[in-house]
């Protein structure tokens, strides 16, 4: 893959030249150790993962950048003292589905600094972040021009709706997710993803898990649209099944094949759970094809279980549960595991009800060797699959929240991957399991989304690094204590560690907490046509 081919000789050649990324100069030359800056980190662990660049220095930021990192003193109108925690990028999760404020204040107390809702997408594109831009996010946000909307419009007869209960509702429907569209349907299926792509969305969203009746055709058309925009698509795969016919394997194939056949760059989500128990042959399918330069990526969570809704075409048909070696008991409403007949219960009444899928059991050693093929892949990044944080009322409806209140009301609940997937790599897979170095880890969460979409996306060319020059999004957090603290059981309690987040140079962490009246997110967005 030619991405992954430049990536990995820069790493060789800027390592072979590490005297040229140890002492960053300011960018202009006004800019000095005497400079006022706006904010200075001082006495930190710097990390820049794309120069591998790790050394304590002062880092000073002026007008939203990195304006300065050196080994002199310097000061500014606001001070972090970072003795002892390390300094990075903010985290950059591509693969995040709540988009309401609590959401993002979640994935900010773990070090998120940008989330994009690329796998499902949305649309319409403009009615979006024309929404999103009247909610006062403190992180940068953005999405993908959304297949699965097209799909349940086009067979709806319907306006597409930029919301998720748009989509929640449909889910009793059986037609768009299991009818091949004819002509005519499917060229309106394209018009309208095109259109959400000229609006400026981030690549098409391919949530083909939940539609996986659409045939060849369309999504064959899908990737030579993305080839067309030189954008990439976000697929959650067709199939979910350890068994041939109709299974993982075949479905990551399918990606593969469209990939290559129309040179588009594909991106693959969360491989870890589409794969179920079979993730060594997949892996071993993604390794054949990145060997020849196709063009795909790939992402994981460091996660057991996956959370859906309760009514998804894969927990449907003939012999699912053998399919992906399931029972009720796998499924988890709200706090508590499902009987069979509260699945079936709500399989039938409420299918657009959210559900925790346990697939893998990390107590398991042999599931959790499974589940670390895929967080430790060199070339996995990693990303979220972040979660609507939800309620359920007092007729036992579950309801997606969308106040404002900090820390979210009690009752709420979430898959705990919502808060917590960037702290658990960090607290389990480098501090406690030593299976990644802290520049290994940092790299999965910051440089390599970056790069997934910096060419299609010229936003992200500024982010995942720190460099002189580069968006001030940065995190600083305590390498002893960053931890997800939260459950399946008791998802809602934040994760620890993070002591500074800073969005575009300004603070929405300050201290180790949330300042709930900061709003600095801005939108990460494509060329509008």
């Amino acid at each position: 893959m030619k991405r992954l081919f430049l990536v990995l000789l820069s790493s060789v050649l800027i390592t072979g030249c590490m005297e040229l990324a140890k002492e960053p100069t300011a960018e202009k030359k006004n800019t000095s150790v005497n400079t006022e800056f706006d904010v200075v980190i001082l006495n930190g662990r710097v990390i820049d993962p794309e120069t591998n660049f790790d050394a304590v220095r002062n880092v000073g930021i002026l007008d939203g950048k990195i304006a300065l990192i050196t080994e002199e003193g310097i000061s500014g109108k606001e001070t972090v003292d970072a003795s002892g925690k390390v300094v990075s990028p903010g985290f950059i999760d591509i693969h995040a589905h709540g988009q309401n404020i609590g959401d993002y204040r979640m994935q900010a107390m773990q070090g998120v600094t940008t989330m994009l809702e690329l796998e499902s997408g949305v649309l319409p594109i403009k009615a979006w972040y024309d929404s999103q831009a009247q909610k006062n996010l403190p992180l940068n946000y953005g999405a993908a021009s959304g297949w699965t909307y097209a799909r349940i419009a086009t067979f709806s007869d319907t306006e597409p709706q930029a919301t998720v209960g748009y989509f929640q509702d449909a889910q009793k429907d059986m037609d768009w997710k299991m009818n091949i569209s004819t002509f005519e349907q499917q060229k309106e299926i394209m018009a309208m993803v095109e259109q959400g792509l000229n609006e400026g969305g981030l690549g098409i969203g391919i949530n083909a898990g939940y539609a996986p009746g659409y045939g060849q055709k369309e999504y064959y058309a899908l990737a030579k649209m993305a080839a067309k925009h030189d954008v990439a698509t976000f697929t959650h795969v067709r199939y979910a099944s350890n068994m041939e016919p109709k299974s993982s394997y075949e479905a990551v194939k399918e990606l593969i094949s469209n990939a290559a056949l129309t040179g588009a760059h594909m991106h693959i989500c969360h491989i870890n759970s589409t794969s179920l128990k079979d993730i060594e042959s997949i892996i071993a399918l993604v390794d054949d094809a990145l060997a020849q330069n196709i063009d795909i990526t790939v992402g994981a969570y460091p996660w057991g279980a996956a959370s859906t809704v309760v009514g998804a075409a894969m927990f449907s048909g003939e012999g699912w549960r053998e399919r992906m070696g399931s029972s009720a008991n796998n499924f988890q409403l709200g706090t508590e595991r499902m009987t069979e007949e509260q699945l079936n219960d709500y399989q039938k009444n409420s299918p657009g009800t959210f559900i925790v899928w346990h697939f893998l059991d990390e107590s398991n050693p042999d599931d959790l060797a499974l589940l670390d093929k895929s967080v430790l892949h060199p070339n996995i990044l990693i990303e979220s699959d972040e979660m609507f944080w939800m309620f359920m009322d007092s007729e036992g409806h579950i309801e997606n929240y969308d106040g404002n209140a900090w820390p979210l009301p009690e009752e709420a609940f979430s898959h705990p991957r919502s808060n917590g997937t960037f702290a658990k790599i960090l607290r389990t897979y480098v501090r406690e399991r030593k299976l990644l170095t802290m520049q290994e880890a940092l790299k999965k969460m910051t440089l390599m989304p970056a790069q997934t979409l910096e060419d299609f996306v010229p936003q992200m060319k500024m982010k995942g690094r720190l460099q002189v020059g580069m968006d001030a999004d940065i995190v600083v957090f305590d390498p002893e204590t960053i931890a997800d603290v939260g459950t399946y059981e008791k998802p809602n309690r934040p994760a620890v560690g993070v002591t500074t987040l800073l969005v575009n140079g300004v603070f929405v962490v300050k201290n180790n907490e949330l300042i709930t009246d900061s709003a600095p997110g801005q939108p990460i967005r494509r060329t509008v046509n």
